[in-house]
C-alpha cells in the first residue's frame, strides 16, 4: 500500500472518529459504550470527549502536513516523529479497547485502532 493510500483511509478513519466523538459530546450517542463503560456521569464524559476532539483533530492535522510534503516530495523530521508517536499511541489505544465493558468498543474500537497503528506505520516507514 502506497503512503498516500495510507494518508486517504487515515483521512476517512479520523474523520469518522471526529464526527463519532462529537455526537457523543451532543449526546446524540449515548457515552456508556465509549471509555471502558467508565465514565460516569455527563461532566465526566464532556472532559474526555474534549480531549479526544482535540487528539482527532490533532492527529488530522499532522497528517494532512505530511499528505501536503508527500506530494512535494519533502520530509519533515519533526512531523515523522509525531507520526511515529501515533503509531505507539495507537497500539497503546488497541491494548486499552480488549478491556472495554462495551462490545463495541472491544471490537470495532480494536479494529480502528489496530488499522489506524498499521496505516501510521505504513505512512513514517522508510521506502
Amino acid at each position: 500500500m502506497s503512503k498516500k493510500s495510507a494518508l486517504l483511509i487515515m483521512f476517512f478513519i479520523l474523520g469518522t472518529l471526529l464526527l463519532f466523538h462529537v455526537l457523543i459530546f451532543t449526546q446524540v450517542i449515548p457515552y456508556d459504550i465509549v471509555w471502558a463503560g467508565k465514565l460516569k456521569s455527563v461532566e465526566e464524559m464532556k472532559s474526555f470527549e474534549l480531549v479526544s476532539i482535540l487528539i482527532n483533530g490533532f492527529i488530522l492535522t499532522v497528517l494532512g502536513v505530511k499528505y501536503k510534503l508527500l506530494l512535494q516530495n519533502k520530509t519533515n523530521k519533526l512531523i515523522d516523529i509525531l507520526i511515529w508517536l501515533f503509531v505507539v499511541f495507537f497500539t497503546l489505544n488497541t491494548v486499552g479497547n480488549l478491556f472495554s465493558k462495551s462490545i463495541l468498543e472491544l471490537v470495532l474500537g480494536c479494529f480502528v485502532t489496530l488499522i489506524s497503528a498499521i496505516l501510521c506505520y505504513i505512512i513514517v516507514r522508510k521506502d
